[in-house]
């Protein structure tokens, strides 16, 4: 498992992408349809349409990096479709990659964010951090 550090940026685009995209095509859509910068360090996640399979894309400073992942007996648990991208903490990409539930209702944040809100600090956004707990639930749970 690749672990996020806890003060990088992670966004997850919501609308299932093209699986046939690679580091370039996807770099791409990051500029043109989630008006984002592709070499600023931050995470993105895509999905696939069945679910099954996601795609995490980022900059490291060196170079592009892609990663896949296809889960054999399950599918990930993906926020609802829609347009634009939602923030995700560390613990929550950790959780996604792992097929565990970490979109509780409690979880999700308030709406989807702006360009503005995506630059802000985690702590400063509509949200309710969300924790993956001790005891062995497959469940997360969430912090007031």
């Amino acid at each position: 498992m690749i672990a996020a550090s806890a003060g990088v940026r992670i966004m997850i685009a919501t609308r299932p992408v093209d699986f046939r995209k690679g580091a370039d095509g996807l770099a791409a859509l990051v500029r043109e349809q989630l008006h984002d910068d592709p070499f600023a360090g931050t995470i993105f996640v895509f999905r696939s349409k069945r679910a099954d399979r996601l795609k995490i894309f980022a900059w490291d400073g060196s170079g592009l990096v892609l990663l896949w992942k296809r889960l054999e007996h399950s599918a990930f648990r993906w926020p609802p479709i829609s347009d634009g991208v939602m923030r995700l903490s560390a613990s929550q990409l950790a959780a996604l990659m792992d097929g565990l539930a970490w979109t509780g209702r409690a979880c999700m944040p308030a709406t989807l964010l702006s360009r503005a809100q995506r630059h802000k600090p985690c702590d400063q956004l509509d949200h309710v951090g969300c924790n993956i707990p001790q005891r062995p639930t497959n469940q997360l749970e969430c912090r007031a």
